[in-house]
């Protein structure tokens, strides 16, 4: 039945001068999407609209959740394309639309009408009132509320006529790649995938730095992050996951430092690695998955330790969300049932019993002396033997 979808956008459509570059990334996205789908597209753009044309059969379903995974997208509408037949022809579709459309007949509705092609005999207005009047002739039980519709019935007559009513929610945001890129710190646990897809979503490329202590942590717990990196992909394009042996650091903090500050210094060095390959990959920024008091190092006392030791701007989207609204979004992108499967990440398995709150940095700085003799080497050595793994869905 729907030959084709209107693609609305909200936020782009303020950008002035530059919503062109930005309805060009959209478009580019949307393409991207539906090389995941069977069957054969056209994406178009027109002052305003973007429409995706079907040229051949397809699966619907298939086709509306790829589309709803991308950033920029805030509603997909499936529409009926229309040859200009004459009016009558016109008013006996929508009829028809209505009815195939709408089983049960018992709702209010409205009809609005845009009128691109403007040597069309009938003006808007006069569309709206004779259409609806066709719909009440046809259907008694039905009855009009011009304020608060139940149904809205949207013609747009163009080079075609389409008929539309149905309304599906996309993600919204802005095009990934319409932002630049930042580094994201990707860990098996709930909240960084969710941070991912959120900078994603406000048009940031993305890559990923995972850190790996084998034989601490398994080769499964390595492939469940490769598993989240490729749901978040769906949002965010492909992803460069890069995989850093972080045993060897981590090992050195145990045996040097003490025991309650672990988690703060293991991530302060977690953050100059993630900083150094994103320098190397033109990345603008490090995402991380922390929200304000959540565990030990995340306290803002912790997190402000933390942050000394970049350069780069830290971007923390999940940073005023409880766990439960963390949760949520991860089940509505698809990423908690992965997060949850238990295999334990590097932070887990070297987590103090009674780490510190209240973190110190003169007195972290002061700990971290004592790692002086072998750290840099070490440093050098997991960013040079980093694993690169291309992510995509």
């Amino acid at each position: 039945m729907f030959k084709a979808f209107l693609i609305k956008y909200a936020e782009i459509g303020v950008k002035g001068k530059n919503r062109d570059i930005f309805e060009d990334a959209l478009v580019q996205q949307i393409k991207y999407a539906l090389k995941r789908c069977e069957g054969e597209f056209k994406v178009r753009r027109t002052k305003g609209r973007i429409y995706i044309d079907v040229l051949s059969d397809y699966d619907f379903e298939e086709t509306v959740d790829n589309l709803k995974t991308v950033c920029g997208i805030s509603a997909i509408c499936p529409m009926v394309q229309l040859d200009d037949e004459g009016f009558d022809k016109l008013c006996e579709e929508v009829v028809n639309y209505v009815d195939k459309q709408y089983p049960d007949k018992n709702f209010t509705f409205k009809v609005h009408t845009r009128r691109a092609r403007k040597n069309y005999p009938i003006e808007s207005m006069e569309v709206n009132a004779l259409v609806g009047e066709k719909i009440l002739d046809a259907f008694p039980e039905i009855s009009v509320d011009v304020h608060k519709p139940d149904v809205m019935i949207f013609i747009e007559i163009r080079e075609h006529i389409y008929l539309y009513s149905i309304e599906i929610p996309g993600p919204g945001g802005m095009p990934v790649g319409t932002n630049g890129k930042a580094m994201l710190l990707l860990s098996g646990g709930i909240d960084s995938p969710v941070a991912g897809y959120m900078v994603a979503k406000r048009g940031v490329k993305i890559d990923a730095v995972y850190f790996h202590a084998p034989p601490y942590t398994s080769e499964r717990a390595k492939q469940k992050v490769v598993d989240l990196a490729r749901l978040v992909s769906r949002y965010s394009g492909p992803i460069y996951l890069y995989v850093v042996n972080f045993t060897e650091i981590q090992l050195a903090i145990y045996e040097k430092c003490p025991h309650e500050e672990l988690t703060i210094i293991m991530r302060r060095y977690m953050m100059k690695i993630a900083e150094e390959i994103g320098k190397k990959t033109e990345c603008l920024g490090l995402v991380t998955g922390e929200s304000i008091g959540q565990v030990a190092s995340q306290t803002v006392h912790s997190l402000a330790v933390t942050n000394e030791v970049c350069t780069m701007p830290v971007f923390r989207p999940c940073i005023g969300l409880d766990k439960q609204e963390i949760v949520d979004i991860s089940e509505k992108i698809g990423t908690y049932e992965t997060s949850i499967q238990p295999f334990e990440d590097c932070c887990t398995i070297f987590v103090a019993k009674h780490p510190v709150t209240k973190p110190n940095l003169n007195v972290i700085k002061r700990h971290e002396e004592n790692l002086k003799d072998c750290i840099d080497e070490m440093m050098d050595r997991a960013v040079n033997t980093a694993e690169l793994i291309v992510v995509e869905v």
